[in-house]
C-alpha cells in the first residue's frame, strides 16, 4: 500500500529541519499520517488506569518501508477491518511510556549510532518525554512545525471532508433557529445544534453561542426574548477534519439598526475574499478587511482575523500573530497555496445589541477562491410565534 500524503515532500521537509526521524504522537498528526486512521476506543479520552493512551509512529527520512506505528492492545482490531498502508504494527501498549520505549527501539535499530528526532512537544506526556531525553543516542528537536508544513495544502478527499463539514454545520444551524422560539434558553438550543450535527454524522465539538446584549457566549438558562439577536460558532469534526462557522438569527423581524450592524460585518467579509487567490500573500487578506473595517461606525468594536483550518482549529497557514489564538505570524508574509482552507471571521461586540459575527471557511483555488457553507449569512428570522421546543 502507499501512504496516503507526499513522503517525498516530508523528507524534503524533515531535511531542511536537520531531522533523521519524526516520532508523531499526537492523534491528528497519526490520522493525517495513517490515512485516516483513528483508534475508536480513544476517539474521545485518552486516560486510562494510571498512564494515557499515546498513538506512536516512527517515520524515518527516506525510508518509507522503515515506518512503524505502534497503538494499543486492543487497536488491532480495528486495523484488521481496516488496514493501513504501514506493514510493521506493533499493538501491545497500554501506558504511553511503553509505546515511547518501543519507539525509542525502532529508532535505534533502523538508526544506529546517534540520531536527530523531531518530536510533537506539545503532545507528548512527560513521563514520554522524560524517556527520550535521558537516551543518549538521540537528539530532540522540534518535529510539530514540519507536521504542519505537511498538512498545509489539502487533498481533495479532505477539501470534501472540510465542505461537508461546514455544509452540515450551516444546516444544523438552520434547522436548529427554526425549531426554537421565545422562551428558549441557550443551554436548549446547543442541545439541539448538538443533536442536529449529530444526526448529520458529525462529531460535536462546541458551541460559542451568545444572545441579546450579552457578550458571554457559553451555555447557560439565558431566554430568547423578542428582538433579541442570537449568534451559533459552532464546530463539527466529519472524518476528522473541522467545519467552523458562525451565523445569525433574530427573533421577529430585524430592524433598521440591525440590518445597516450585519451589514458592516458582512462587508468585511466579502473584503477580505477579494485577494484569496494561489500566490498572493496571505497579508493581503488583512489588509483589504482593515481598509473596509476602518470606514466601519463601529470599527472601535470590531475585529477580523483570518488563520488556517483543517485537522485542527488554528492550523496552517498562520496568518497572524495578534489574533486571539497566540502563534507566530509564519505565513502572512508568504504566498497561500491552491488548497490551503482558511476561516475568515469578523466580530462585532455591539454594546446595546450585543454579539454580532459571522465567520466563513474559505479554500483557495488554483484561479482564486470558494466558500464552504455559503449560506444563511443574513439574518435568520425566527417567527415570533414559533414554539419552544
Amino acid at each position: 500500500m502507499n501512504p496516503p500524503f507526499d513522503h517525498r515532500y516530508l523528507d524534503e521537509l524533515m531535511e531542511r529541519a536537520g531531522l533523521d526521524a519524526l516520532m508523531v504522537t499526537s492523534k491528528h498528526n497519526v490520522q493525517y499520517l495513517l490515512g485516516g486512521h483513528r483508534f475508536f476506543f480513544f476517539d474521545y479520552m485518552d486516560a486510562i488506569g494510571v498512564s494515557r493512551y499515546l498513538p506512536t509512529l516512527v517515520y524515518v527520512r527516506g525510508e518509507l518501508d522503515a515506518t512503524r506505528y505502534i497503538g494499543n492492545a486492543m487497536e488491532s482490531w480495528q486495523l484488521d477491518n481496516d488496514p493501513v498502508w504501514v506493514s510493521d504494527l506493533d499493538t501491545s501498549t497500554w501506558r504511553a511510556q511503553d509505546a515511547i520505549e518501543l519507539a525509542l527501539a525502532h529508532v535505534r535499530r533502523v538508526l544506529p549510532g546517534q540520531a536527530v528526532v523531531g518530536i510533537e512537544g506539545s503532545f507528548l506526556p512527560v513521563e514520554a518525554y522524560q524517556r527520550l531525553a535521558a537516551d543518549p543516542s538521540v537528539t530532540l528537536r522540534d518535529g510539530q512545525f514540519v507536521l504542519e508544513r505537511l498538512r498545509a495544502v489539502k487533498r481533495v478527499d479532505e477539501l470534501k471532508l472540510l465542505e461537508e463539514a461546514s455544509d452540515a454545520i450551516v444546516d444544523s444551524m438552520r434547522t436548529t433557529f427554526g425549531v426554537h422560539g421565545p422562551g428558549s434558553t441557550k443551554r436548549e438550543i446547543v442541545q439541539t445544534l448538538r443533536q442536529e450535527q449529530t444526526r448529520r454524522g458529525m462529531t460535536f465539538e462546541y458551541c460559542l453561542v451568545s444572545m441579546g446584549a450579552s457578550h458571554n457566549r457559553a451555555p447557560s438558562n439565558a431566554s430568547w426574548a423578542p428582538g433579541e439577536v442570537l449568534c451559533l460558532d459552532s464546530g463539527g469534526n466529519l472524518g476528522g477534519y473541522i467545519g467552523d462557522l458562525a451565523r445569525m438569527a433574530v427573533l421577529g423581524e430585524p430592524d433598521a439598526e440591525l440590518e445597516d450592524l450585519l451589514a458592516e460585518v458582512e462587508a468585511v467579509q466579502l473584503a477580505a475574499r477579494e485577494p484569496i487567490a494561489d500566490g498572493v500573500v496571505g497579508q493581503a487578506i488583512f489588509d483589504r478587511a482593515g481598509e473596509v473595517l476602518a470606514t466601519s461606525p463601529h470599527r472601535a468594536v470590531s475585529t477580523f482575523v483570518a488563520h488556517g483550518m483543517g485537522l485542527i482549529s488554528h492550523e496552517a497557514p498562520r496568518l497572524t500573530s495578534t489574533g486571539p489564538v497566540p502563534y507566530p505570524n509564519y505565513d502572512g508574509p508568504r504566498a497561500l497555496a491552491a488548497g490551503m482552507v482558511l476561516s475568515i471571521e469578523t466580530t462585532m461586540l455591539h454594546p446595546r445589541r450585543g454579539f454580532i459575527k459571522l465567520e466563513d471557511t474559505v479554500t483557495v483555488t488554483a484561479d482564486g477562491h470558494r466558500a464552504f457553507g455559503d449560506r444563511a449569512r443574513g439574518w435568520n428570522v425566527v417567527d415570533l410565534a414559533a414554539a419552544r421546543v
